[in-house]
């Protein structure tokens, strides 16, 4: 896992074996920020990353200069590799927290301009997350819902639904 862009352009992750995730390859990160660049200002935006894992989405919009970037996952070796790597290389716009993301979208009360989940490809609930993010309005006027997918799955069906843009057996689902 490297990053792509900003500060820390080149940096590659190495996070340990043991954790449980599947990262965004870097090609669909890649088209992903490529996508963003021309519709976000980095340097004005707050950020929640869901499912955040190793954290490599957090260090890339931290390296592109995202003033606020919350990072939620439920596994304690997650949340400890980013803080680790958010210390190391004084990432202070990263807040990583411990928590089931289901259980803390139904209680986060602040707003985000941008909103990026990666749940567990098997994870049935994944079509809860738009429904809470809008019913709980978590996201600010004009921003924007991501979830990263399997392909196969298809999350056309919501009304917030922009389009999908799909990265062989990885897509991402727009929301708006």
């Amino acid at each position: 896992m490297r990053i792509i862009s900003g500060k820390l352009r080149g940096l590659r992750l190495n996070p340990p074996p043991n954790l449980p995730v599947r990262p965004t390859k870097d090609m669909a990160k890649e088209a992903l920020f490529n996508i963003l660049n021309n519709i976000i200002d980095f340097e004005q935006i707050k950020v929640l990353d869901l499912f955040s894992g190793t954290g490599s989405l957090s260090v890339e919009f931290a390296s592109r200069g995202v003033p606020d970037i919350v990072s939620v996952d439920k596994s304690p070796g997650c949340v400890y590799y980013l803080k680790d790597v958010a210390r190391q290389y004084k990432l202070t716009s990263i807040h990583p927290q411990k928590a089931d993301v289901l259980k803390f979208l139904k209680e986060e009360t602040a707003s985000y301009d941008l909103i990026f989940a990666d749940p567990p490809y098997d994870m049935p609930e994944i079509p809860q997350i738009p429904r809470l993010v809008f019913e709980r309005s978590l996201l600010n006027p004009g921003g924007l819902l991501i979830v990263e997918h399997p392909t196969m799955k298809r999350m056309n069906n919501d009304p917030n639904f922009t389009e999908q843009r799909e990265y062989g057996y990885s897509s991402f689902s727009f929301f708006r």
